[in-house]
This record gives structure tokens, C-alpha cells and sequence, in this order.
């Protein structure tokens, strides 16, 4: 008698033939592999803004049957229907709020990949409306909001040198609860102006209106140095050196600035609410 080998699934499996043509065919054995498929799951995440995903389903890899298989929204089959080249996933009929965390589990075939077409709908949106904002006595920005669909960081911005300029960050809770914020400002002298701001993946920021404070401090003065090493200040205030190229070489605050490494030329100066140049000589 002799023996016939074929591997299956990692499991040898002997059939009893003749005895005397054993080591011939044992020699030509022929192996068997036997691969079972392992589906895969492609997972998406992010915050529910009110609208549907759209996926792209293509054959499997042998042309029979569509790729994806199955369905989930936080861990509930939906009803979705995934036999066909494209498909809706209706998270409208899931009942779920706007700015709540969704989960979606796509199975599929392990041959071919289901393709997301429109991810950024599960991106937090600036939906912030303000109820309302101040500046108190000890110069702390206070504001409080609704309405958010997604935590996105509120950008804290200061009208000076004729421009708006970023001072502060504060991360947003993202829910549409109504949330209390604060930042400390450094206001200068006369009219100060401040704003929050959000942005949100490809969509036009969204921007408050302005609070205004006016401010009694004393406008600085400045003067260079007699050595030309620096620009110094009559008090504190906050600064940016631009060379002629509109490039910001220094910033800062302070009561002095050191220009002792810039090289000769002409430069712009802000500081304070002012808007100045000067030439750098030595």
C-alpha cells in the first residue's frame, strides 16, 4: 500500500493505496493550498452634520457580486442597499443629532475596496452662533455660543497695523449645548477691536462681529538705540519688524527689540496700534 498527500486548510490528509508504490509517488506528491477569503472593514469617522455619504462600489475581483457587503452606523446594521455600483448611506433615517460622533463600518470582500466619495461631510463645520461676547476690566475676552457641530478651535483676533492678527487659540467643545469661553487679551492704546473666528475643512470661515473696548493706556513712543542695536520703547507693547520685502524679521513684546543682527537697510515697524519704518544704519 501507499500513501496520497493534499494539504487542506493546514490538515494532512492520508489515503491508503499500494504499499509497494509508496516512495514513487510520494515523490510526485502534489500539494494542495486551499485559501479562505478574509473579508475586510473599512472604517470612517467623525462628527454627523446633517448629511449622507455617498460610496463608489465596485466588482469583486473575479466579476462576480459587488464589494461591499454590509453596513454599519454606530454598531447598527443599516438597511442600505450595497448590491450595486453605487450606493447612499442614509444617515438621516439613523435619527442621529447633528455635531454626535458616528462610526461607519463598511465590510467587504477582501479583493476590493469600497471607495468613500464625499468623507468631508463627516468634518466639523463652523455653525457657531454667538449669544453673546465682552471684555471686562482685566482685559478677558469672554464669549458664549451654540449651535456647534464639531469642536473646532476659535481663533481669537485684534484689528492692529491695519490688519486682523491671530493672538490666541481656544478649542471649541462642539456640541450644540450653549458653552461659556475666555481668553486674556493684551489690548494698546485708544480703540481695541477683537473677534473670534472658526474654520472648517473647504468652507468659508465663520466670522463674529467685533467687540470694541477703548482703552486709556498711553500710546509708547520708540527710539533706536545709539549704538543702532535695537528700538526701545517708552512701554511694554507688542511689536513685529518687517524688512522691505514684507517679511517679518522680529516679533515680540516688550520695552525693546534687537535689530543688532538685521543687516542695513530700510524697515517697517508695528507696535502698539502704529505703523511706522525706520532705516537700520550700522
Amino acid at each position: 500500500m501507499f500513501y496520497f498527500c493534499c494539504r487542506y486548510s493546514s490538515t494532512d490528509v492520508f489515503l491508503s493505496v499500494s504499499e509497494m508504490k509508496k516512495q514513487l509517488l510520494l515523490f510526485f506528491c502534489l500539494t494542495c493550498a486551499v485559501f479562505v477569503s478574509q473579508a475586510g472593514v473599512l472604517v470612517v469617522e467623525g462628527k454627523y452634520q446633517s448629511k449622507n455619504l455617498y460610496i463608489q462600489n465596485s466588482f469583486g475581483s473575479n466579476g462576480v457580486g459587488f464589494c461591499a457587503t454590509e453596513i454599519r452606523v454606530n454598531g447598527v446594521v443599516t438597511t442600505d442597499e450595497v448590491n450595486s455600483s453605487a450606493f447612499e448611506i442614509d444617515l438621516v433615517a439613523m435619527n442621529i443629532k447633528p455635531g454626535e460622533k458616528v462610526t461607519i463600518e463598511i465590510s467587504h470582500k477582501s479583493d476590493c475596496m469600497p471607495v468613500v466619495l464625499n468623507p468631508e461631510v463627516l468634518k466639523p463645520r463652523p455653525t457657531f452662533e454667538v449669544v453673546n461676547m465682552n471684555i471686562n476690566s482685566s482685559d478677558i475676552l469672554k464669549w458664549t455660543t451654540k449651535n456647534e457641530s464639531g469642536s473646532l478651535p476659535y481663533v481669537i483676533e485684534q484689528f492692529k497695523w491695519n490688519k486682523w492678527v491671530k493672538v490666541g487659540e481656544v478649542q471649541g467643545i462642539g456640541t450644540a449645548d450653549t458653552h461659556d469661553y475666555s481668553f486674556q487679551v493684551t489690548t494698546h492704546s485708544g480703540e481695541n477691536k477683537f473677534r473670534i473666528k472658526q474654520a472648517g475643512l473647504g468652507v468659508t470661515p465663520k466670522i463674529s462681529s467685533a467687540v470694541i473696548l477703548n482703552s486709556e493706556k498711553q500710546k509708547p513712543t520708540f527710539m533706536i538705540s545709539k549704538d543702532g542695536k535695537s528700538i526701545q520703547y517708552s512701554y511694554e507693547t507688542g511689536f513685529e519688524v518687517y524688512d522691505a520685502f514684507g517679511t517679518v524679521v522680529k516679533k515680540g513684546f516688550g520695552k525693546e527689540t534687537s535689530i543688532d543682527n538685521l543687516p542695513k537697510g530700510k524697515y517697517y515697524l508695528c507696535y502698539d496700534n502704529q505703523v511706522t519704518e525706520f532705516d537700520k544704519k550700522k
